[in-house]
């Protein structure tokens, strides 16, 4: 089996600050999403991404925020193990990203000896 990374992409709407009702169930659907993964022995790890940030261009230019030259931003990331791409793809069914109208990359993971 391979490693590969979901990162999860979704734009920073200006929208009001979810109740804690909407933040816990929200909150419950990524614990599912997971939990169905590790259930399968398919999960290695994850982390979510808070909006502070900078990025640094090749010419040495600092700029704010961790915007690329999209609007679009990563919100978090899983590593999950599959056998192949569409295999990882099938393991992103439900993801609540999805549900909230961002995207779901996959990469495979490089492993360097």
């Amino acid at each position: 089996m391979k490693e590969f990374m979901m990162i999860f992409r979704n734009e920073k709407a200006d929208q009001p600050q979810p109740s804690p009702e909407q933040m816990q169930a929200m909150v419950k659907q990524w614990q599912d999403w997971i939990g169905g993964i590790a259930a399968q022995g398919k999960f290695v790890s994850t982390n979510a991404l808070g909006y502070e940030g900078q990025t640094i261009n090749t010419n040495g230019v600092v700029s704010d925020g961790p915007y690329a030259e999209v609007k679009e931003i990563v919100g978090g990331y899983i590593i999950v193990k599959a056998d192949n791409l569409a295999d990882a793809v099938k393991l992103s069914e439900g993801c609540p990203t999805l549900l909230m109208g961002g995207k779901v990359e996959i990469r495979d993971v490089m492993v360097f000896n």
